[in-house]
């Protein structure tokens, strides 16, 4: 159980920094394009000043499928995936992150709820962490948690809801293209493989759109 003191403390924390956070919306380049909809300030000022910060080895993870993810975290060095696996046991990858950003299993964390995905470290990763499920039991009782947390539930199943969209309207090329548009450092971040298992297309494919790009 949360103490009344701690409950007490992290509210207000949040009262504090929602009340400083409020108007900003930051013009940084984002690889996840819901981070221009929600109070990333916040929630990085939340992870850093409160959180503790925990070091991942490569290959190590952050959430694990089938289990309820114990973090939310601010990536303050290193890059992590977000995969599931395929009956055959092959892994997709659906979700990348980068240093600067955000990772959690979010929102389904804060509810105690078993995480549908693995969060796994592609390179040592340096995250400042906060417990989910302080963070869930205090947005109960606090109305500025509650509002920023569902605001950004609502820019996140936007962000997801696009790229759900965008795999019928748009081809592989249209898709990579955006990418590497907004991202032209990707592949010095993540691998060939999982940034063709992200567009949904082979390797083998992802090769034949850099090579007829000239890349």
């Amino acid at each position: 159980m949360i103490s009344q003191r701690r409950r007490y403390y992290f509210a207000s924390f949040v009262r504090k920094f929602v009340k400083r956070t409020s108007f900003l919306r930051t013009m940084k380049q984002y690889f996840n394009t819901y981070y221009e909809y929600i109070d990333s300030d916040f929630w990085r000022d939340l992870c850093v000043e409160k959180g503790v910060l925990r070091q991942y080895d490569k290959g190590e993870l952050f959430a694990e499928e089938g289990r309820t993810a114990k973090y939310l975290g601010y990536i303050k060095t290193g890059s992590l995936k977000y995969v599931v696996y395929a009956p055959d046991g092959s892994e997709k990858v659906v979700g990348l992150e980068i240093a600067g950003e955000f990772v959690a299993d979010f929102p389904f964390s804060l509810y105690g709820k078993k995480s549908r995905v693995s969060i796994v470290a592609v390179t040592p990763c340096e995250i400042y962490c906060i417990s989910a499920r302080e963070i869930g039991a205090l947005m109960k009782s606090d109305a500025e948690l509650y509002r920023v947390i569902a605001e950004s539930s609502m820019a996140l199943f936007d962000t997801t809801y696009n790229r759900y969209i965008d795999f019928y309207i748009k081809s592989a090329k249209e898709r990579y293209d955006e990418l590497v548009e907004k991202h032209e450092d990707i592949f010095s971040i993540f691998s060939l493989k999982d940034i063709a298992s992200f567009l949904n297309i082979t390797p083998t494919h992802l090769s034949r759109l850099r090579k007829n790009i000239g890349e």
